[in-house]
């Protein structure tokens, strides 16, 4: 594998994941009562714990791109 399709294949996860994440927050934020009413039902859970539970899912997912997505990319871009 090339350094050249490397940094081009980090890139596309980066954007991939980022779309994801952004279409994510923007389905919680749009439809907060209505997933977390779903949510709370199915897993027994209180609708603040819920909606904790996606904060904490949003910043782990956000991290987790920034780690093994956006930062592989730049190196790669950088080297």
């Amino acid at each position: 594998m090339t350094q050249e399709f490397l940094t081009t294949v980090f890139g596309w996860m980066t954007v991939l994941n980022i779309a994801l994440l952004l279409f994510t927050t923007l389905m919680i934020i749009g439809f907060r009562d209505w997933i977390a009413g779903i949510h709370s039902r199915m897993f027994q859970m209180e609708r603040a714990e819920v909606k904790r539970a996606y904060f904490r899912y949003l910043a782990n997912y956000k991290i987790l791109t920034i780690v093994f997505c956006l930062m592989p990319w730049l190196a790669f871009k950088l080297a």
